[in-house]
């Protein structure tokens, strides 16, 4: 069972308890304006979504106020206090393929995924590089360029060969976010 926070935690909140540097929190920042593609990676557990959830917040804190968020995940957990959003969910019947592909009609700005596993990486590649720039994912991987390698096999589940030009064309920045008994931090 996850219990979420009441009181969601912010970048600076994340540079207090020593999960991101006062760099890397800018750098964020400034990449979120500027609306670069953000895939996050780290293992179960690591702080990824709670990552992202701090990411959107400055994103909408420091975006467009009509700027539509599109967030598509299996379970709950992304929070968005964007005026103009929306959150899809997958079912038995509905994969994230099949909703990634369903945004384009929605005239997302920002698509959010809470974590690629499959095909639907393919699909998300394609919408993030069709004029919907600013989103973020996240993947699970052991650091920042096996996340790279992660999202090219997930690619390839769809039946297409390698996508290393296409995820370079679209990725802008890969934050791997590590676990464990010191604590939860960015160490890429």
């Amino acid at each position: 069972i996850r219990k979420f926070r009441k009181d969601r935690l912010k970048l600076d909140s994340l540079v207090k308890f020593g999960s991101i540097s006062p760099a890397a929190k800018v750098i964020l920042e400034i990449i979120g304006r500027v609306r670069c593609n953000i895939l996050i990676s780290g293992g179960t557990g690591s702080g990824k979504t709670t990552l992202v959830n701090a990411i959107l917040d400055e994103m909408v804190r420091l975006g467009e106020p009509s700027e539509r968020f599109i967030l598509l995940e299996d379970t709950v957990e992304l929070q968005c206090t964007a005026e103009n959003h929306t959150a899809l969910r997958t079912t038995r019947h509905v994969d994230l393929a099949t909703l990634v592909k369903a945004t384009m009609r929605l005239n997302p700005d920002r698509i959010i995924i809470g974590e690629v596993r499959g095909r639907e990486a393919l699909d998300l590649l394609k919408a993030w590089n069709t004029g919907h720039p600013g989103g973020c994912t996240t993947v699970h991987a052991n650091n920042a360029i096996a996340a790279l390698q992660r999202l090219d096999q997930l690619a390839q589940e769809a039946g297409v060969p390698s996508q290393r030009a296409l995820i370079a064309d679209t990725v802008g920045l890969v934050v791997h976010i590590e676990g464990g008994s010191r604590g939860r931090r960015v160490s890429e």
